[in-house]
């Protein structure tokens, strides 16, 4: 297993409930193709460094998870279309 670091920022605009719920979302979907979240970090509210979709502001949330390789490319592919997620990044982290 090799663990992994997956970044989201989250629309700013949205209420509190559909926030968590969002990243509810993601973990399930690290549960579901075989994945173990084993920390979910929230930073908050955060100025983007540049504007996306009009907003200048997003929530940053960090989820470490453990699972095979073939895990990250099926969460980004399900990540990319959800609604109120501006920008995810997941990189492998060193062992």
């Amino acid at each position: 297993m090799n663990k992994y670091e997956l970044a989201v920022v989250v629309n700013a605009k949205i209420e509190d409930d559909a926030r968590t719920d969002v990243i509810e979302r993601v973990k399930a979907l690290i549960t579901r193709f075989g994945g173990n979240v084993t920390d979910v970090d929230e930073w908050g509210k955060k100025k983007l460094a540049y504007e996306i979709q009009k907003m200048k502001e997003g929530y940053y949330y960090f989820i470490h998870f453990e699972s095979d390789a073939t895990t990250p490319g099926e969460i980004e592919q399900r990540i990319r279309i959800m609604d109120n997620v501006l920008r995810y990044l997941c990189v492998k982290q060193e062992a």
